[in-house]
């Protein structure tokens, strides 16, 4: 018996192997190389581009498979709609919530007093590229964007959004057929496991990503660029964290689980954002972990995508706290209207920026353009540490999103208690067993 018990007894992989503890690696490799020979690290930025890439590549049916076949197996369709309606009262409550975080940290703190920059020897130049991107990112151009030109041109595109339309489209046309639609579903139910399987594959060319993107970022910006913004850096790092651990937190302990295990749970996907600044390359690992802690198929489909356009609450935070540094460090008075605006101008922008490469950036471009008491110019202040803070606006977007569909999965009655509470105990640890 006992013999049998051990025969059954799964053998964990070497630490080494661990995916995370390669990413680590591989970022500390990364800024040593970047450190100590930056010409060589500027060079390796394609790889950290190609991985991107290739997960870029699987994002679109990954999606399309999750939502579609998760909508399609509902009985009731009133439930896609109530999910849906859940998903954006959760993402505005704490996407407004996080702009309030920022500007009450930014008023304690003050990071940018005493640098009594006058905007006029500002170079507006430097930003003009991301002001006249922000200008075409309106919260009405972004509505209708949504909608693709032609379905095979939202798979083409990549476009998060657009595909996501389409497959609650699809989705709800193969439940209203009824009997009809159950070969696409079985089709599409069988083409998801491949699919899944295509995504673990591509994950094992995470380090050499995280390697690249870290030698360049290190390499092109040095570690020397940091000192005299150290202050802005630190305080949105800190804003982040406590947000997380204690907004964030709270809600999880609140819905019967603890941020610290849901955190260690998605480990991976945290390192992969850290080594390469995109919350896109952890997007399919990030679905998957959230079914696997016994959300339901229909759930994710909808909360992940939608979250990753809709609920920024990194990117939110850096936008109040970078745009009350800039006040401060121009010597610009702010009244209490004044900072009342900014956060209701930066929670339109932030959605109509969603899906867009540098979207932090070009979405603060947004806010101060449409808030003439913050001069735009001096964002050149903080060009050359915004990749250092684009890591920190992904991470705590990735964790926000990955809380948000657990809460939503339980307030609808989908979440598996059971399920969650062996996937962020890790019993039994299946992503760690190969």
């Amino acid at each position: 018996m006992i013999a049998n018990q051990a025969a059954e007894t799964p053998r964990k992989v070497p630490f080494y192997r661990h995916l995370y503890v390669q990413v680590l690696t591989a970022i500390v490799a990364g800024i040593l190389v970047g450190n100590f020979y930056p010409d060589l690290g500027a060079s390796l930025k394609p790889l950290g581009d190609a991985f991107i890439k290739l997960v870029s590549m699987i994002i679109a049916p990954v999606i399309f498979l999750t939502v579609t076949t998760g909508i399609a197996g509902m009985a009731d369709l009133r439930k896609v709609g109530r999910v849906a309606g859940k998903a954006i009262l959760y993402f505005t409550v704490f996407s407004t919530l996080a702009l309030a975080v920022g500007l009450m940290v930014a008023n304690l703190l003050q990071p940018g007093a005493g640098m009594h920059i006058n905007p006029a020897t500002l170079d507006p130049k430097a930003v003009a590229g991301y002001a006249a991107n922000a200008h075409g990112t309106t919260a009405v151009s972004f509505l209708m964007n949504i909608i693709p030109n032609t379905i095979v041109g939202a798979f083409a595109d990549g476009n998060i959004l657009q595909v996501l339309f389409i497959s609650v489209l699809f989705g709800i046309a193969i439940a209203m057929v009824g009997d009809h639609g159950q070969p696409v579903v079985r089709f599409l139910n069988a083409l998801t496991e491949p699919i899944f399987k295509l995504t673990a594959v591509l994950m094992k060319a995470a380090p050499v990503g995280a390697f690249g993107a870290m030698a360049f970022t290190i390499g092109k910006y040095g570690i020397a660029s940091l000192v005299n913004l150290v202050m802005l850096i630190g305080t949105f790092y800190l804003t982040s964290l406590l947000f997380i651990l204690v907004v964030l937190g709270t809600v999880a302990r609140c819905n019967g689980f603890s941020i610290i295990a849901l955190i260690a749970y998605i480990k991976e996907e945290i390192l992969l954002v850290l080594g390469t600044s995109s919350s896109e390359a952890a997007l399919p690992g990030l679905m998957a972990k959230m079914e696997r802690a016994g959300c339901k198929r229909s759930v994710v489909g909808l909360v992940v995508p939608t979250g990753y356009s809709f609920n920024l609450d990194g990117t939110n935070i850096y936008m109040t706290l970078a745009s009350l540094f800039i006040a401060q460090a121009t010597d610009t008075p702010l009244t209490l209207a004044d900072q009342i605006l900014l956060l209701l101008v930066a929670m339109l922008s932030s959605k109509g920026s969603a899906g867009i490469t540098g979207a932090g950036f070009i979405t603060l471009a947004a806010t101060l353009s449409a808030v003439p008491s913050v001069p735009v110019a001096g964002m050149a202040l903080i060009l050359g540490i915004d990749r250092f803070m684009s890591e920190s606006r992904a991470i705590t977007n990735l964790i926000g999103n990955a809380i948000a569909t657990l809460v939503v999965a339980n307030w609808e009655g989908d979440l598996d208690r059971d399920r969650m509470t062996a996937a962020l105990a890790r019993e039994p640890a299946v992503d760690e067993i190969q």
